[in-house]
């Protein structure tokens, strides 16, 4: 009686991995946009965050000398960009004064740079009277 023995390789074949490349496809192709659309919403939260910041540090201002400007000139910001720990070149929005600060009213915005520039809201803006607006299209900006 003669004993057949079938020697089967170890390993995958060409057709597992193109089922693997192409799962991994669809899911980059689904996933990436879906986080990209997170870190862009991520990060205007924290430019918004920074412009109350902001306002508030102004307000503090008036408070202590019924003054927004500093000698008729506006004042030295605290910090001018999102995040406040980055290297400069590499954050997401700059701040600061939009027009003139007067005596009596600032205008403070946030403007998106590098990856944040396509964001749909635009620019971010708040104003001595606390009205919040951007001058995207985007909805639910602040």
């Amino acid at each position: 009686m003669t004993t057949v023995t079938i020697n089967r390789s170890k390993g995958i074949t060409l057709i597992e991995l193109m089922i693997v490349v192409v799962i991994i496809g669809i899911l980059t192709a689904t996933i990436l946009p879906a986080y990209r659309t997170y870190v862009q919403t991520s990060e205007r939260t924290a430019a918004e965050a920074d412009l109350l910041e902001l306002a508030q540090f102004m307000e503090r201002r008036f408070s202590q000398g019924f003054d927004y400007t500093d000698g008729g000139a506006a004042p030295a910001l605290p910090f001018t960009r999102t995040p406040r720990q980055s290297a400069a070149g590499s954050e997401s929005y700059q701040l600061g004064f939009q027009g003139n600060v007067t005596r009596n009213t600032f205008t403070l915005q946030a403007v998106p740079v590098n990856a944040q520039a396509g964001e749909p809201c635009g620019t971010l803006i708040i104003d001595n009277l606390g009205n919040r607006t951007s001058s995207g299209s985007g909805q639910g900006c602040w």
